[in-house]
């Protein structure tokens, strides 16, 4: 349970830094609402995540999550840019989320 708790830190993560784009320096009331909205759900589950997962795997998987989410919302929404070395090291990213959770063990 832990860890999709800490899945939907991270993708309210990707909510926050959209909110904060679309916020235009906080001149947008409605999406300055949701970025403190968004902010504040996930800190309050990546929190929860740490209580039974290791802090820096946690944390580290957490920032991973809203990375790759960031840079895939900047690609399909915000027109930015796409060539190889971008999707490679998205993938490596992917793949280091990945591997520090198989590395977790049980949790």
């Amino acid at each position: 349970m832990s860890w999709i708790i800490l899945v939907v830190a991270g993708l309210f993560e990707v909510g926050f830094t959209t909110c904060l784009k679309l916020s235009n320096n906080f001149s947008n009331l409605k999406w300055s609402a949701a970025f403190f909205i968004c902010i504040s759900v996930s800190f309050l589950l990546l929190n929860k995540a740490i209580q039974t997962l290791p802090m820096g795997t946690a944390y580290a998987v957490w920032t991973g999550i809203g990375a790759v989410g960031t840079v895939l919302v900047g690609i399909f929404f915000f027109d930015e840019p796409v060539n190889f070395w971008r999707i490679f090291f998205i993938a490596t990213l992917i793949g280091s989320i990945l591997g520090l959770k198989f590395l977790a063990g049980g949790h």
